[in-house]
This record gives structure tokens, sequence and C-alpha cells, in this order.
């Protein structure tokens, strides 16, 4: 009889250490919903180029240059907003970054210049630096052990997924009914409800690594910048962003280039969000399953194939929103694979200052995809040489990270081998 119960309760309480601890929970549950805003409305944003363009009375280039400042602001912000995170906890970072977001947001609907977007472009940029992966899954990371890191990491990625898919119909939809100016304004007061959720990660700020925590942040970075793998990991992630941001700005405008209604576009993003459900969850997993560089080298050969058949097949309604889901798939699996790496390769406790290092890198390839594709197009009237620029840089991506070492630094090698 006793050896039931000690049976039962080693089976109870095996059980329980496999669940994630309530606090962790709380962190993950506040970092996804805060990612699903600030993800899904910059994927959303997409929609407004033409009509925003066309109100203003520009060519396509300037709202374009409007997103790839947004993408280059959030890159360049995103280190110091790391570090800010990762000394004094990320709540009022995310506080900051929340307002900053909805502020630049709303500016955008009501923009009336080239000027106006510029900045508008710049402040959303910021607000992400700090309510967008970096100190977001940076907090997730830190609060995490290594046995749920992993998981939190995904979960917390999945709920930008959702956003994204969630995101895109509540935009298209409000336009539908109010305009496109009014639903901007509206993206842009949803968009403060970030601002409440990031006090959801306060117990974040307590988290650390007794292995590395006398490691200061210019010591962290000095080891980063001499690890070759680093500087891989950041050249495959500027492969990323370009790709993101070009879809994401111009393949509305690519589908109607192209003759096929606006419905067609919308629907085609939200195959993506859709299909990035499934994908950031599965490569996440498949990361635990084969090397993590093994992961991201398959998921950027599938990306660079679909980029080929937007190039070479016939496009229709129902092949556009196929091959859409397909890249979905591929979509934001990067970002917990990439962060797994950093936090694998040199720990958890300045995570996010080194994530938001090889992020910038990302969203250099973002200003260039977004600005650049804006730029060739209103010079040729095709993006054709875009596409097949995405789909070399792809490859040359799944190359960068076959020659990654995924192993942890010398510093922590050292540190946990036996005495």
């Amino acid at each position: 009889m006793s050896m039931a119960r000690g049976t039962a309760g080693g089976v109870a309480s095996g059980r329980a250490a496999g669940r994630m601890p309530r606090s962790l929970v709380l962190i993950v549950i506040s970092a996804g919903c805060i990612l699903a805003l600030s993800m899904g409305v910059r994927q959303s944003l997409g929609l407004y180029l033409t009509p925003v363009s066309e109100a203003i009375g520009t060519g396509r280039e300037y709202y374009a240059l409007s997103m790839g400042l947004m993408n280059l602001m959030w890159g360049i912000f995103a280190p110091f907003a790391g570090i800010i995170a990762d000394k004094h906890g990320p709540m009022k970072v995310g506080l900051a970054g929340g307002l900053f977001y909805a502020v630049g947001v709303i500016w955008l609907a009501l923009s009336g210049s080239a000027l106006d977007l510029a900045g508008a472009g710049i402040l959303i940029g910021i607000g992400l630096s700090g309510a967008g992966f970096t100190v977001i899954l940076g907090a997730v990371g830190r609060a995490a052990s290594e046995k749920h890191r992993a998981s939190a990491l995904a979960l917390a990625s999945l709920g930008s997924s959702i956003g994204q898919f969630v995101a895109l119909p509540y935009a298209h939809g409000i336009t539908d009914v109010a305009g496109w100016w009014w639903s901007l304004l509206i993206l842009g007061v949803t968009s403060a409800l970030m601002v409440p959720l990031a006090m959801g990660l306060r117990g974040a700020a307590k988290a650390g690594d007794p292995i590395t925590s006398k490691q200061t942040v210019g010591e962290a970075v000095r080891e980063a910048f001499t690890t070759p793998g680093f500087w891989l990991l950041n050249a495959g992630f500027f492969v990323c962003g370009f790709h993101l941001a070009f879809i994401a700005v111009h393949l509305p405008a690519y589908a109607a280039d192209k003759g096929l209604a606006p419905w067609v576009a919308t629907a085609a993003l939200t195959a993506i969000g859709l299909g990035n459900i499934f994908g950031t969850y599965g490569f996440a997993k498949l990361g635990t399953v084969i090397q993590r560089k093994e992961a991201l080298a398959l998921l950027y050969t599938i990306r660079a194939l679909v980029f080929v058949g937007f190039l070479m097949l016939p496009l229709t309604p129902a092949l556009v929103i196929g091959m859409s889901f397909l890249l979905g798939l591929t979509w934001l699996g990067t970002v917990p694979l990439t962060s797994g790496l950093v936090a694998h390769m040199f720990g958890p406790v300045f995570m996010s200052t080194l994530f938001g290092l090889v992020f910038m890198g990302h969203q250099l390839g973002g200003f260039l995809g977004s600005w650049l594709a804006g730029r060739i197009f209103d010079s040729v009237g095709s993006y054709d040489p875009v596409w097949w620029l995405s789909v070399g840089l792809g490859l040359l991506s799944a190359l960068l990270h076959i020659l990654i070492r995924e192993k942890p630094v010398a510093r922590l090698r050292a540190s946990a081998a036996p005495a």
C-alpha cells in the first residue's frame, strides 16, 4: 500500500516538475499578447500602401521608405532597449515601447506628407524596439529554466503568429466598413493595449543565470563579437528581415499588379498568419529534435522555393493563397530558433542585449527589403528583380546557418565542466 502511494506521489511530483511555474506562465501569456499586438498590427500595415500613397499623392517609394525606417529604427534601438531591459527589467521598456508604437500608428493615420510618413515609421520602429521580439523574448528567456526555455519561447512567439492571423481580417474588416483612415486610427488605439499588458513582465526582472551573472554587458558583447557564429546569425537574420519586409509591404501591391482582386492580398496575408501559427511552434519543436541551425537552413531553403513559385507559376487566387500559407510556415519560425541559439551559445542573462544586436541585422535587411523593392518597382515597373534577389538570399542564408558551430561558448563549457 505504501509503495503504491509512493509511486503515485512520485508520478504526481514528476508531472508537477514538468509543468511551467505559474510565474513563468503569466510572463509567457503577457509576452504572447504583447507580441500578438505589436507583430499583428505591423503585419497589417502593408494593406495601406496603396490608399495612403494615393491620398498623399506620392509614389509607392515614400510609404515603402516609411516602413523601411520603421524596420531600421527597430533594429538600431533594439540593442539599447535590450541593455536597459537586461539591467533594469523589461516591464518599463515594454510600457514605453507600447506607447511609442501606438502614437506612431495614429500619426501614420494622420499623415499628410512624405515627412509625416517618415516620422510615423520612426516612432513605430522605436516602439517595436521595446515591445518587439528582443525585449519580450529576452524576458521570457531569462525567466525560464533551461528545461522550459524552448517551450516558453515557442509559446510566446506563437502569440505573434496568432496576432498576425487575427489582425489582417480585423484591419480589412474595419477598412470595408469605415475606410482606411478610421481603420488605421483604430489600429493605433488597439496598439495601446500593450501598455497595461507590459505589467505582466514585472517578474522577469528577477530572473538570472548564476553561471553567468558575474559577466558585465560589455564583456558579453565582446564575447559575442569574437564568436564567428554570432556574425553568421546576424547575416542569416538579415536575410529574414529582407524577406519579411518585402512580402509584408509589397505583396498586396504585387497581387493587384497581377490583376487579382483586393481580397486576394488580404486572404494571402491572412494565410501567411495561419501558416505562421503552425510554423512558429513546429520549427521551434523541430529545433529540439535536430540542431537549430539545421532547422533554420531547412526553413530558408523552403522559403526560397516558395519565392520561385511566385515568379514562375501562373498566379490564380487559389495558388497565391496556397503559396502564402506555405510561406507562413517559414515566417516567424526563425525567431524561437534564432533566440534559442543566442541563449544556448551565450547564456540567458544578456539575451535581450545579444538578441537585440542580432536583430539589428534582421532590421537592416527589413529596411532594404521594404525600401529597395519600392525603389526598384518605381524604376523598372516590376518586382521580378526583387523576387530573384530574395531567392538567392534565401539559399545563401541556408548555407550560412549550416556553418554555425552550435555549442555554448568556452566560458559556459568551462563553468559546466565537473571540477
